[in-house]
């Protein structure tokens, strides 16, 4: 029988824990630094980034009555927005709380030389002393216990309850004139600064499995401690404003003692300095504590090296984990000052908090079992709110704050993409709900693409193309316009030198003009389609084929591969020329292998001769429609079968293929034409060998392919977006 956790935390325990979470660093050293930014509007600045934490603390509520088990963040935007994003959230959050230690501690050091004076060359060695320390407790597996947490958060909220009321009596308005002195964007960048204050509110989520009654007291808790600690942190900010000039709180990394020596006196001070010092040791433990299982839990779960995951034998702890978290947080204290600390801090906090309100809208919008019983209310509207506000405050954070979110994001996408996705076959609820959204859209494009009526075939040649050549490219054009009711325009492009006027040149018959028109009428008997030809004299070739097709209103334009006749000079390459600028989808047609019909002309019916297999393949994303419709259309026209060949990478997970082959299924079901369907891997063989193969022009080619090759280039309107292209590869 599996064991389990015994559910006894009540609601009194989830708030204190909530509470001892988020009381530290943001009380006792953020307001000396927000005050430099925001001026007097510091204390709003508290207000508003408690609100604006809003959203991500009912978005984690709702997940942690889904998911009551332990974990946190990563765990959650992990499972809804998969491997991918889950890795930037652990990293994330990782930062965020080696950050957040650095900053208790760098903090907490000038509230202990109150007590206890060291010369300014010994404050770094004392720090970075104290650091060490912390991991090495937490190396041996010592621990605060509960009884000790919550002894801590009372102490705190005493001192903090007589600060309010000692300090409301000496608050003087005149501090408050210029509230907006530093305008909104200096409220702005504040609001961002003392945003990772309130972290600590969802801290309860990775203790879900020890609560009881969950589904009522993990909102109460959350909720209700946010709404306190708010409360708490204006009262408190609003009394150093009131009280202490703004150049004295700007300039000290103790402004609550400050203000107490004034408001409280010496008893006071020591009581501030204790709590203070409790506070942020405690702060500081937590958070080597805290970040260093997120390396642990992302080895589990294969997105870092196992070793990270290793637990030392005889000490019981992930030494390898916290000693990396150790090793980070002393970097940071040694070189990294305490304002930037303080704002990357944030900024990693932010970034997680977003994708926190994304990750409720992937499990509501997917297909994945998630039943919580507690709802974030005004849904989506709450996430949306979460997500944007997090975002501008990103941007008005300054630069290094920005740099350091897009850095993670970077690295999170490089580490995945080199490392974990060789190593995972987990896919989050986003990924699946994104992937259902866009193989409708494709199958509603391909619906589109396979009934479009009066399709137009324009067919370009040249003075030197052999006759055999021309009649494969007019009977492909054929087939493909017949299936939409469609014509043929076959067009011979006579290339003259620039010194040859072409008055002169087009008044011109040569045996070669008479040979092309006898032998082009021949053709037109032979297919089931109207068809027009005729001959256009140039200078420039690859030029006048775009004329033409933009005269025709052409929906295809089809030439040989390799461009024959269409000479326009040396160092032009003209057919890539023509794909660029054609005001259509461009086919060229390859001349390997196999004949494409019986050159005798025998065939009098417009098919292609003994195509039995035509194969689509696609190697970059999903099949794009038009070559969909124009393989479908050949293969009906012809009685062919039309085989699907999605070729994808080695380490394509099982899930991801399942996927393909269900879209594979989807696809059957709107075209007309039998076929087989792979999911071919490198060196897994091939579908069938055909007698024609459609490609898109961003597909590569295997060189051993013997058969002829419909290359479709398509024209910018149906082109796909680089981004939707990218959600595509993404999610297919």
């Amino acid at each position: 029988m599996a064991k389990g956790l015994e559910r006894d935390l009540g609601l009194a325990s989830v708030v204190a824990i909530s509470i001892g979470a988020m009381v530290g660093s943001g009380i006792f050293i953020l307001p000396a630094l927000a005050v430099g930014i925001a001026g007097p509007a510091v204390v709003l600045a508290y207000l508003v980034a408690g609100i604006l934490v809003l959203p991500a603390a009912l978005s984690k509520a709702e997940m942690a009555t889904a998911m009551p088990e332990s974990g946190g963040s990563y765990v959650y935007i992990e499972r809804g927005m998969g491997p991918l994003l889950g890795t930037i959230a652990g990293l994330g959050t990782w930062f965020s709380l080696s950050f957040k230690g650095a900053l208790a501690l760098v903090g907490g050091v000038p509230y202990l030389l109150l007590l206890v004076s060291v010369p300014d060359a010994w404050i770094l060695p004392l720090t970075l002393g104290l650091a060490a320390a912390l991991v090495v407790v937490n190396l041996v597996g010592a621990k605060l216990t509960g009884r000790l947490q919550v002894a801590i958060v009372a102490v705190m909220l005493a001192v903090m309850v007589w600060f309010v009321g000692g300090g409301a009596i000496d608050v003087q308005s005149a501090n408050f004139a210029g509230f907006f002195a530093e305008g909104p964007g200096g409220l702005v960048a504040a609001t961002g600064l003392v945003f990772v204050s309130y972290a600590g509110v969802t801290k309860v989520a990775s203790v879900a499995e020890e609560i009881e009654n969950p589904d009522r007291n993990i909102p109460l808790g959350i909720l209700g401690s946010l709404a306190f600690t708010t409360l708490l942190y204006v009262l408190i900010v609003a009394v150093m404003v009131g009280v202490a000039d703004l150049s004295t709180i700007g300039q000290t990394l103790t402004p609550m003692a400050d203000v107490a020596a004034v408001t409280l006196g010496p008893l006071g001070v020591g009581a501030v300095v204790v709590a203070a010092v409790l506070a942020l040791v405690s702060t500081a433990n937590a958070g080597i504590l805290s970040s260093s299982r997120y390396p642990f839990a992302m080895a589990r779960d294969r997105l870092v090296p196992a070793s990270l995951g290793a637990v030392h034998a005889n000490l019981g702890t992930p030494v390898p984990a916290i000693s990396l978290t150790g090793g980070v947080l002393l970097v940071f204290i040694a070189f990294v000052p305490i304002m930037e600390i303080a704002k990357l801090a944030s900024a990693f906090q932010i970034l997680v908090f977003v994708l926190v309100n994304a990750a409720v809208v992937a499990f509501r919008e997917g297909h994945a079992e998630y039943e919580p019983s507690f709802r974030a209310p005004l849904y989506p509207w709450t996430q949306v709110f979460g997500v944007v506000t997090g975002l501008v405050l990103l941007t008005q954070m300054g630069t290094v704050p920005l740099v350091g979110a897009a850095a993670i994001i970077a690295v999170g996408l490089a580490w995945y993409l080199g490392y974990a996705r060789q190593q995972v076959e987990r896919e989050g609820a986003a990924i699946e709900e994104v992937r259902r959204r866009v193989g409708q859209d494709l199958l509603e494009e391909t619906r589109e693409a396979l009934s479009q009526p009066g399709y137009e075939v324009l067919v370009g040649v040249g003075e030197q193309t052999p006759p055999e050549r021309e009649r494969k490219l007019v009977r492909v054009a054929a087939d493909a316009a017949r299936a939409h009711d469609g014509g043929v325009s076959v067009v011979r492009f006579d290339v003259e030198p620039d010194q040859v006027p072409l008055s002169y040149a087009a008044e011109v018959q040569s045996p070669g003009d008479e040979a092309f028109e006898e032998f082009t009428a021949q053709l037109a008997d032979e297919v089931d389609v109207p068809v027009s030809f005729g001959e256009v004299v140039t200078h420039d070739a690859a030029h006048a084929v775009v004329n033409v097709a933009d005269e025709h209103d052409a929906d295809l334009l089809l030439l040989s591969e390799d461009g024959s006749g269409l000479e326009g000079g040396p160092l032009r390459d003209d057919v890539q020329w023509v794909r660029d600028h054609a005001p259509c989808d461009v086919g060229t047609l390859s001349d390997d292998g196999r004949a494409l019909a019986d050159d005798s002309g025998a065939r009098s019916d417009g098919e292609l001769g003994d195509v039995a297999d035509i194969c689509v393949v696609t190697d970059s994303g999903p099949y794009d429609p038009v070559k969909l419709a124009l393989g479908d259309a050949l293969a009906s026209v012809n009685d062919a079968r039309m085989h699907l060949e999605y070729r994808v990478g080695r380490h394509t997970t099982d899930r991801r293929a399942d996927a393909i082959d269900a879209y594979h299924g989807d696809i059957r079901d709107v075209v007309e034409s039998p076929g087989k369907t792979l999911v071919a891997r490198p060196d897994g063989g091939r579908v069938t060998a055909p007698d024609l193969t459609l490609v898109s022009a961003d597909d590569p080619l295997d060189d051993d392919r013997t058969e002829p090759v419909l290359t479709v280039h398509l024209h910018d309107r149906n082109r796909p977006s680089r981004f939707r292209r990218l959600l595509e590869r993404l999610t297919f």
